[in-house]
């Protein structure tokens, strides 16, 4: 009885302490820090991804990510890195189909689109869209009148995309930019808040016939849990309340 009646006594302290713990967590959000030889950049990582959030994550915070190269690289469209198998490539080697024994379930959400700055998951062509573990791109892209634009829209759709297009994302994608014709066939799950510049100077570089840059950039990552009104104050990021 006596056991059963401290139980019952502690289980609301344990409860409290486990929401104190929680708490300050809701607060922060987790903030990665890539950089290049070319500057660094910055971007957070989507909460309506979760999955996708916590691979990276745990794959950030064991610095899977360090010394790896960014691989391919198309100006006006995406670079793209984490192929385990660039951390010993010798020049020209082809990369691109490296990976880690798993995948991630796709995650496509309409509301998270390929504008410029877009971090996403590449994959291959399985049916069911499931994200590579390790290979990711960022969007750079590039700005399109309505006609080209339509034509992405029906390229999406001719691809197997379901969804639809909002107004306001298709005035992102004619004044910021983007990769439109992804939409709905690739996990979009974090987005570039600082460093966009940096994107654009890879993305520039001189590369081979398979689009492997010519001189290796490697890559570093590291990630902090930050405040979310720090986020704010210092990159602008807003979060939806």
């Amino acid at each position: 009885m006596r056991k059963t009646l401290l139980l019952a006594m502690l289980l609301p302290l344990f409860s409290l302490a486990q929401n104190r713990n929680a708490e300050p967590r809701k607060k922060k959000d987790y903030l990665v820090t890539l950089t290049t030889g070319f500057g660094a950049m910055r971007f957070i990582l989507h909460d309506e991804t979760p999955k996708h959030k916590a691979n990276f994550i745990r794959l950030v915070d064991s610095s899977y990510y360090d010394g790896l190269l960014f691989h391919r690289i198309i100006e006006k469209f995406m670079i793209q890195g984490g192929d385990p198998d660039s951390r010993t490539a010798v020049a020209g080697q082809a990369l691109g189909n490296g990976d880690i024994g798993y995948l991630v379930p796709a995650e496509l959400v309409p509301n998270l689109f390929h504008k410029r700055g877009a971090l996403g998951a590449a994959r291959d062509d399985r049916p069911d869209k499931a994200s590579s573990a390790v290979q990711f791109y960022i969007v750079q892209g590039k700005t399109w009148n309505d006609d080209d634009l339509q034509k992405q829209i029906d390229r999406a759709r001719a691809r197997g995309s379901s969804r639809t297009f909002t107004d306001e994302q298709k005035q992102v994608y004619k004044t910021i930019g983007g990769t439109p014709h992804l939409d709905g066939n690739y996990t979009v799950f974090g987005q570039v808040i600082d460093g966009l510049a940096v994107i654009d100077s890879i993305a520039k570089q001189p590369r081979n016939a398979k689009d492997r840059p010519l001189t290796d950039i490697k890559m570093k990552m590291k990630g902090e849990w930050v405040k979310k009104k720090k986020i704010t104050k210092k990159y602008g990021y807003l979060y939806k309340s």
